[in-house]
């Protein structure tokens, strides 16, 4: 694994001030009242955010360990997920089909070499 650098304590604490101020204030929204214990957690980050303190350094060391670990764990569950609800039924939709998209069929030819018509290439309008 290569060496991931671990970010700011001053953008964890910015970050944590944001998420805890909204779980304080989102209830407004629905006709409820305002949670003061996250938004006293909110001002707490905020504060120690800005101060860039050494308090916040191993809760982002933790949180930072968390990501890798969802990183790790979901990603190849995520993978799977999408290859089997759209790889998989792509390719038996083309195998019903008969289609050989990459002309993988065998045949009688001497060479599978495609013998390109027209200009090799075309360099106008590149960008």
């Amino acid at each position: 694994m290569e060496d991931i650098k671990l970010g700011s304590n001053k953008s964890f604490g910015i970050v944590f001030f944001v998420v805890f101020l909204i779980v304080a204030i989102y209830p407004i929204l629905g006709d409820g009242s305002l949670r003061l214990w996250s938004l006293v957690i909110s001002i707490v980050f905020l504060i120690l955010g800005l101060l860039n303190s050494k308090i916040l350094s191993p809760l982002n060391k933790l949180w930072f360990r968390f990501g890798i670990f969802l990183g790790r764990v979901l990603s190849p569950i995520i993978m799977g997920v999408i290859f089997f609800l759209v790889v998989t039924p792509t390719g038996y939709l083309l195998r019903l089909f008969k289609k050989d998209v990459l002309n993988l069929s065998f045949n009688d030819n001497k060479s599978y070499w495609i013998e390109k018509k027209g200009p090799k290439s075309k360099m106008k309008n590149q960008f």
